[in-house]
């Protein structure tokens, strides 16, 4: 202290202009300081923006995200679960009066055996010609033994004797070849390639260890590729239908094509399916999709950008919107976020309950929620003055109109299992083979969607006659 005052004061007796000097160089100095601390303000704010965003990150998870269950990490102990349900009351397992799916007798069976009664259990005499009073019965359920079925066509060949002419019969337009494999068979594989997810090779294996049948992969290939050439009418027809739909389901998800990421789309309802892949996830493909660019209904849909480009009714996915609300809770510690997910599970719980008698919801009750939604947004934005609110009106749509869903699970499980066949095979190696697979997927899963039998679906559709559904 006393240095630093004796260099000051030395200063001082040299006259105003070196105090002035060193008052200049001390508000250079100070200024200098100002900057770095200023930088190192700036750095340490965006430092803990970005500790901030990765402790929600780590404490996101399928529950309070839409993270899918197979990335939740437990480093501990897994978390229990935290249901929006109320307890029923009820107790574990089937209730009373339910319906069981227990195996029933037929009344007529493929094969009768009779186990024959030769002698009395007690004094052992003979009881060969006792007439029969009753039989107890049993029934076994089984699979016959499974092999091919070789059906020989021959056509007759015949010579005139008038004219010498050499005269054969036309085989049908079916059997082509001197050895083929038959509808059946083909569509089996095509099943179990398309719908069951089973890689070439192991469809082969199996269709040879099952049915003792040699097929190779390039047969299934090509059987896959005829039921694609003749669903050609079929796909353009289920777009059409799904562009007059009064409401559709649409998502999409990242397929791997020729060893990138590339995107695959679904626009669906309850009776139909449509898949498209494409290079991108946004509104070209969605426009070279044919539906959103001609729809005039109310699209369900993630909240994602691309889907607002088209000029048609929207509406929310709730059930993304309640595990956004609970992350908001768990992790900012909002209250807004809870009074929100307890408002719109009460509006979804008066919305099933009139949907259940086929009526609509009264002008006073839409308005008490709409007033309580309100509200609740008022506390948000005090909370978050830097957000803007989603819209209400897509929000709470399903609340106005009984045929929008809640939430957007319909193409959600549409595209669930893609992801599974991605798990399987990893990549399409071509874009026509992810243009092949999906159409002819959209086709099994339109049919299992109307209740018709799979197998005979694909058999017609190979055949040149594919199930149509019709719209109610």
């Amino acid at each position: 202290m006393n240095t630093k005052r004796k260099e000051i004061l030395a200063v001082y007796e040299q006259g105003p202009e070196a105090v002035v000097t060193l008052v200049t160089t001390l508000y250079d100095i100070i200024a200098e300081q100002q900057k770095i601390i200023e930088l190192q303000a700036a750095r340490i704010t965006e430092l803990e923006e970005r500790v901030k965003k990765l402790e929600e990150q780590l404490k996101k998870n399928s529950r309070n995200s839409s993270k899918p269950p197979s990335t939740d990490v437990f480093i501990n102990e897994k978390p229990k679960t935290k249901s929006r349900r109320k307890k029923s009351g009820k107790k574990p397992g089937g209730q009373k009066d339910h319906p069981g799916t227990t195996l029933r007798m037929v009344d007529v069976p493929d094969e009768v055996i009779i186990h024959k009664v030769h002698k009395c259990s007690n004094c052992e005499r003979s009881l060969e010609d006792i007439e029969v009073k009753d039989h107890e019965k049993r029934q076994v359920f089984d699979i016959p033994p499974i092999k091919l079925q070789v059906t020989e066509h021959r056509a007759e060949i015949k010579s005139c004797p008038h004219c010498g002419c050499k005269n054969k019969a036309t085989f049908s337009e079916k059997v082509k070849q001197p050895t083929q494999y038959g509808l059946r068979l083909a569509s089996l594989a095509v099943y179990l390639h398309d719908y069951q997810l089973l890689p070439y090779d192991r469809s082969c294996e199996l269709l040879a260890d099952v049915c003792g049948c040699e097929i190779s992969p390039a047969t299934l290939a090509r059987a896959e590729k005829t039921c694609f050439e003749k669903l050609e009418d079929f796909e353009q027809q289920i777009k059409n239908f799904l562009i007059e739909s009064p409401v559709i389901n649409c998502d999409e998800t990242g397929m791997r094509i020729e060893g990138k990421r590339q995107w695959l789309h679904v626009a669906s309802t309850n009776k139909m399916t449509c898949y498209y892949p494409h290079q991108k996830r946004g509104s070209d493909a969605m426009n070279a999709m044919g539906i959103l660019p001609n729809f005039n209904g109310t699209v369900v849909h993630d909240f994602w950008k691309s889907y607002y480009k088209y000029d048609c009714d929207h509406s929310i996915c709730n059930a993304h919107l309640l595990r956004e609300l609970t992350s908001v809770s768990e992790n900012d510690d909002q209250l807004w976020s809870k009074a929100m997910n307890i408002l719109l599970i009460d509006v979804k719980k008066s919305v099933d309950q009139i949907r259940e008698m086929s009526g609509c919801m009264k002008p006073e009750r839409i308005k008490e929620f709409e007033d309580w939604y309100g509200q609740i947004i008022h506390i948000g934005i005090e909370e978050n003055p830097q957000l803007q609110a989603k819209s209400k009106n897509d929000i709470l749509r399903f609340m106005h109109d009984l045929k929008v869903p809640f939430e957007n699970n319909l193409a959600e499980r549409d595209v669930r299992m893609m992801k599974v066949q991605q798990k399987i095979s990893g990549t399409f190696r071509s874009m026509q083979g992810a243009l092949i697979f999906s159409r002819v997927r959209s086709y099994i899963s339109t049919v299992k969607k109307n209740q018709v039998p799979v197998m005979d679906a694909i058999r017609n559709a190979i055949a040149g006659m594919p199930f149509i559904p019709t719209i109610v």
